[in-house]
């Protein structure tokens, strides 16, 4: 979507009952969401596929997986900063961190500054919130720097880390205006770990703006609540790609309740797409 002043195109209610089309703005941004997880907080995540699955694909120069124009767009971007204006606590990782300072990241942490958004940081401020929500970075090794940007704009920013963390990069985080804390008790971060620290820290919603690995760790311990999907009507292909969630097979396997569906039809210049919203249910081995 772009500050034409023109209005975007309205999307098709499909499910939990058909209905007359609706704005796509502030379609993310007024609906009921919880509050209260099964861990403390209602963690949330979401992410943009193609219909083969890809999530990013591989620079053809550099070889780094990012978010291509064949992939997402500026109706999904609109949503995920909606769905960021709801959130009390961004997750993110090391990783997206260090994607960010060499450029190859799809954007600055949510929510965006530019005239678009504007109405989300009224929206958060009128209900209360800070202009901006906090930030917890997740990193077994604390190799990334913080963006002075994020202490500019005034937000809390948490680093989760492992017992196995350096000292020396704890404290140099914590100079850095970082509070540090060792969730768990290995090298790797447990997402159970995560959400019940972000329970303690009085955090009621937390979005996982990070990528598959983060997820999956989420998932492996029972912790992610919701997913947000953007199904786009188009196929892709490549070698080199990234997909929703990556590492070991799920045991249990995460299953999936659909909450809502709406369908964004494909015009002359862009195909359709799908927006989805799942509520995950963890079933006994």
């Amino acid at each position: 979507m772009t500050d034409t002043g023109e209005q975007p195109a309205p999307v098709h209610p499909l499910y939990p009952d058909a209905g007359s089309p609706v704005p796509l703005q502030r379609l993310y941004l007024e609906a009921p969401l919880p509050d209260q997880g099964r861990f403390g907080p209602w963690i949330y995540g979401n992410f943009v596929a193609t219909l083969d699955g890809r999530i990013a694909l591989a620079h053809p120069e550099t070889g780094r997986l990012g978010v291509t124009e064949s992939i997402g767009d500026a109706r999904d971007w609109r949503l995920f900063q909606e769905l960021a204006a709801r959130a009390d606590v961004l997750i993110t990782s090391g990783r997206y961190l260090r994607d960010l300072r060499l450029g190859t990241a799809q954007d600055v942490l949510p929510l965006s500054s530019r005239e678009p958004f504007a109405d989300l940081l009224e929206w958060r401020v009128r209900h209360g919130y800070p202009r901006q929500p906090d930030v917890a970075v997740l990193s077994a090794t604390l190799d990334f720097q913080l963006p002075e940007a994020l202490f500019r704009q005034g937000r809390r920013v948490t680093v989760l880390t492992g017992a196995l963390a350096g000292d020396e990069a704890v404290q140099r985080h914590e100079q850095d205006g970082a509070r540090v804390i060792r969730v768990s008790s290995g090298d790797a971060v447990d997402g159970g770990d995560v959400a019940r620290a972000l329970g303690d820290m009085g955090y009621r919603r937390a979005y996982s703006v990070t990528g598959p690995y983060v997820l999956h760790a989420l998932m492996r311990a029972g912790a992610l609540d919701g997913l947000f999907l953007t199904q786009r009507h188009r196929i892709v292909g490549g070698e080199h790609y990234s997909t929703i969630t990556e590492g070991p097979v799920l045991t249990p396997p995460a299953d999936l309740r659909l909450q809502w569906l709406y369908l964004d039809a494909a015009t002359e210049t862009a195909p359709g797409q799908q927006f989805a919203r799942f509520s995950l249910e963890y079933r006994p081995s």
